[in-house]
């Protein structure tokens, strides 16, 4: 169990730099923008340091990327065990009108039939190159 656990953090440390570096930036500059000093960001990207939520909602507000993908890897939050009902949710959102709700569920409804439809069309050409495209024969 500590083997994950240690193993967590240096996942976690290793996506933070990933991320900086995507980012073009540096050790420095990340420290400066989540209010941390050098060496400690830099014991955290090597695994060596457990930040706090605190701490990681910082980097992450730095980095310009989700604080609930951070914590999802520190093992503070649980990944999503599965799929949201959008239309459940909509439903429940008890800041909106009955009539917007009801709005909000054609739409959403409306987006889903027009990407399936797509999808079976897309489904049927193949690209085998930039300049040629090929289609299966017709069933």
């Amino acid at each position: 169990m500590k083997d994950d656990l240690d193993r967590r953090w240096q996942e976690l440390g290793e996506f933070i730099r990933e991320q900086r570096n995507v980012g073009q930036m540096s050790l420095r500059r990340l420290a400066d923008l989540a209010g941390v000093s050098n060496p400690y960001l830099s014991q955290i990207e090597r695994g060596l340091r457990r930040p706090s939520a605190e701490i990681l909602q910082q980097i992450a507000r730095a980095l310009e990327i989700s604080s609930e993908s951070l914590y999802i890897r520190a093992g503070i939050l649980d990944a999503p065990s599965s799929t949201v009902d959008p239309i459940a949710e909509i439903r429940r959102d008890q800041s909106l009108t009955e009539e917007q709700r009801k709005s909000l569920i054609r739409i959403y409804e409306s987006f889903r039939r027009e990407n399936e439809l797509t999808g079976l069309v897309a489904a049927s050409v193949v690209e085998v190159d930039d300049d040629e495209v090929v289609r299966p024969p017709a069933v």
